[in-house]
């Protein structure tokens, strides 16, 4: 039997927020796409306290970023982009053009081909989220994409230094110091002084998710995404520090974050809640983090490993963290996840900053549908077809029927046109 021990947030509470931000960024938007600039740097004013003369970081002041960073930290960033590229390279590495004959004379393909022109938004006002340029503007390049944008808020009173580092060293051709709805608004839209793009990825808080949702068709996006979500699954084989950390580690992403302990062990369960509290009276983000556990924390507690496959398929959560005794029961089984974590040797942190996959992963219950940020995202498959006159002829007679059969006569006017020039020819 399932039983829900710590309930979350109510769906009508959610929904309430929701429609709050779907308001406000359906107007800032409007404004952005009437004035331009001035209401970008009005909006960047007033949320930022930022005004520079131009947005966009000159040579020089990149440089001077990059020089102001101690050299371990330069070199933790290199690390990381090479396990990045490594496993982007790898999954492009996978992908093929095709081309085959599937009937005599007919050959069908297609051609795998980068986007021009993408907009990276990386998160930086409550923590500069140096890991997002990496998972961005790193894997576009490797993809092949023209034109990288990247857009990250002011920290501290000016452009994070690491931030502009990470976009620097993974490739991005512009670099604006630019924050929330202005930023992806200004990418995708385009203003006097900002070239608009084919494509906005990236995460951000939910004023930046709400925009790329409403800026989807005028754009491309990589997915829809919401607040951070993590759902620990654990026997008892777990200890309750352990699961409490990892739940904590991913709550203080923000006060309204998604936390799951799914377990067997009311042990676990115990010892975990304990451990929380523990826990909360050091963390250093214990404001944010407990918050979100309060509000959003939940602990589900289940009689068998069945039945937490099956919770774990309806919550369908971003991060899934398997810590049993064979956790590669729920890798062959579960299908709903975002990323998937295996062990206790492993955690979210490592996906998150620097083991190679990608951190940009749909929540909300697009996992259902869909995978997160990889080398494919910034990737067109394309089509095309090449027909002999002897194949037209044939492939024509039926066109034309099955076009006759759905009422289109313009449709079968062009088959019987081929049918018409070739088929004599054929013969």
């Amino acid at each position: 039997m399932i039983k829900v021990i710590k309930p979350g947030v109510s769906q009508e509470a959610a929904a309430d927020m929701d429609a709050k931000v779907k308001a406000t960024v359906e107007a800032t938007l409007e404004d952005i796409r009437t004035r331009g600039d001035a209401a970008v740097r009005e909006l960047s004013e007033k949320f930022d306290k930022w005004s520079p003369e131009s947005f966009r970081l000159s040579d020089d002041e990149i440089k001077a970023a990059m020089a102001r960073l101690p050299e371990q930290t330069i070199d933790d960033i290199k690390f990381a982009q090479t396990q990045i590229r490594k496993f982007a390279e790898i999954q492009l590495a996978s992908m093929h053009d095709v081309e085959v004959e599937t009937f005599p004379g007919v050959t069908l393909g297609h051609k795998n081909i980068p986007v021009n022109s993408v907009g990276c938004y990386i998160p930086g006002g409550k923590y500069p989220m140096v890991a997002s340029a990496h998972m961005s503007v790193l894997t576009a390049k490797v993809a092949g994409v023209k034109r990288i944008i990247a857009c990250a808020p002011p920290h501290s009173g000016g452009p994070n230094d690491a931030i502009v580092t990470a976009m620097h060293l993974a490739g991005a051709d512009e670099i604006y110091c630019l924050g929330g709805i202005q930023a992806v608004g200004s990418m995708a839209l385009g203003t006097e002084t900002i070239a608009s793009v084919d494509m906005l990825v990236g995460p951000g808080n939910a004023f930046v998710a709400e925009a790329k949702r409403q800026l989807y068709g005028r754009v491309g996006i990589d997915l829809f995404a919401g607040p951070t979500e993590t759902l620990v699954i654990a026997d008892d084989s777990c200890d309750g520090e352990m699961a409490a950390t990892d739940l904590l580690g991913q709550a203080e992403h923000g006060t309204n974050s998604p936390a799951i302990l799914l377990t067997t062990s009311e042990k676990l369960v115990a010892d975990t809640q304990a451990e929380i509290e523990r826990q909360l009276t050091t963390l250093a983000t214990a404001d944010v983090a407990g918050q979100a556990w309060r509000d959003y924390g939940q602990i589900i507690l289940c009689d068998t490993e069945e039945e937490m496959l099956t919770e774990a398929d309806r919550i369908a959560s971003e991060h899934v963290q398997v810590m049993t005794r064979n956790p590669d029961y729920f890798l062959e089984n579960m299908t709903n996840y975002g990323a998937m974590f295996l062990g206790p040797e492993t955690n979210v942190a490592y996906g998150d900053k620097v083991i190679g996959t990608n951190h940009t992963l749909p929540t909300k219950l697009a996992v259902r549908y869909t995978g997160g940020l990889w080398v494919g995202k910034f990737i067109k498959t394309c089509t095309y077809q090449r027909v002999s006159p002897e194949a037209t002829a044939t492939i024509g007679e039926y066109c034309s029927r099955l076009c006759a059969l759905e009422g289109f006569a313009g449709h079968q006017a062009q088959a019987d046109l081929r049918v018409a020039r070739y088929k004599s020819k054929a013969a």
